[in-house]
């Protein structure tokens, strides 16, 4: 597994060798377990380094997950635009390149980076995201309607990955995530700064 710098405690997942989660101890909101039903259950922070490396492990624990993306070859971006109210100060974005079924990359990526290596870059705002995760928003209408922006890459293109909205949703949901609107204003504070200690380290 390759991290962003040498010493980093937020990890950047590359390639497909992935380690077992590394949650950083000194941001204890982040993750934390809770019992339901007797189960062990996990809840991460949306737009985090742990939710990626969570989503990453997944999918590459998940045979149903590569089976699904196994003919498809993408390198796509997701930008979260900015939203201080959500603790996201300016836009942010991560990407997820996908290779017949193995997952190269999933993590936080520059703006420069993202136009220069990815197929498309697909943009919302956080609280959209949040919709289609939650499977209350639907890919193709968000497309059509504008909500989801196709800021590179063709949008005939993009309507063509319809099939695979679902298993995507499926690779970044492994877990329960807490979201910005679900945080007290404590929580929120908190989460605030550790995006930008984290978007500092990151050089994003």
């Amino acid at each position: 597994m390759k991290r962003s710098s040498r010493g980093s405690r937020f990890q950047q997942i590359e390639g497909t060798n992935i380690e077992s989660v590394q949650i950083d101890q000194q941001h204890e909101q982040t993750y934390f377990l809770k019992q339901m039903g007797g189960k062990e259950m996990t809840t991460v922070q949306y737009c985090t380094p742990e939710w990626l490396e969570v989503s990453a492990k997944n999918f590459q624990e998940s045979a149903k997950l590569q089976k699904a993306f196994e003919k498809l070859a993408l390198k796509v971006c997701f930008l979260i635009k900015s939203e201080p109210e959500w603790g996201i100060e300016t836009d942010i974005l991560f990407a997820a390149y996908i290779n017949h079924g193995v997952l190269e990359r999933m993590s936080f990526i520059s703006i420069r980076d993202a136009e220069n290596e990815a197929d498309y870059i697909l943009g919302a705002t956080p609280q959209q995201w949040k919709k289609l995760l939650t499977k209350e928003s639907k890919f193709v209408g968000d497309i059509l309607l504008g909500r989801v922006t196709v800021d590179k890459g063709s949008k005939p293109g993009v309507l063509n990955l319809a099939p695979y909205a679902n298993n995507f949703v499926e690779a970044l949901t492994p877990v329960e995530l807490q979201y910005p609107d679900q945080m007290t204003q404590e929580e929120l504070e908190r989460y605030r700064a550790y995006i930008a200690e984290f978007r500092d380290e990151l050089k994003i």
